[in-house]
């Protein structure tokens, strides 16, 4: 048996948006539900927002998302988290970055690092920090 840890991101009506960009970077298909579609709607000007979507690739990129509706409470915090994208392939990650980077707040560039051959971080339009690298062994 196997598991999947996946990254789920909260937002407060930005979540198909937010699906649709990364979908553009990774590719692969986007599936979103808004509480309309769900028969969830509990505030009518939030109808169309997300009650859950999701973007998966063949790759293995997934990440899922929703829009916290105005009766719950949201607090995001300051880079509560970092979504990791890391590859053996240094041109995979080179073409992700240039994807995700063109539209993104560069933290780092994607660059040598002591512990990885390329890493980089930047944070989406949607205040979500994301790192990339190249993985490889830790002989620590």
């Amino acid at each position: 048996m196997a598991i999947a840890t996946t990254p789920h991101l909260n937002f407060r009506g930005d979540a198909r948006a937010a699906l649709k960009f990364y979908h553009s970077v990774f590719g692969g298909q986007l599936v979103a539900v808004s509480y309309a579609d769900a028969h969830a709607v509990t505030e009518p000007a939030e109808a169309s927002q997300l009650l859950w979507g999701q973007v998966e690739s063949p790759d293995g990129f997934r990440v899922m998302a929703y829009d916290v509706p105005s009766h719950t409470e949201y607090a995001p915090g300051v880079i509560p988290l970092f979504v990791s994208i890391r590859s053996t392939d240094a041109s995979e990650i080179e073409r992700y970055w240039g994807a995700f980077a063109a539209a993104s707040t560069v933290v780092v560039p994607l660059a040598p690092a002591a512990w990885a051959p390329l890493y980089g971080m930047a944070t989406d339009p949607f205040g979500v920090t994301w790192v990339f690298d190249v993985e490889v062994p830790w002989v620590g």
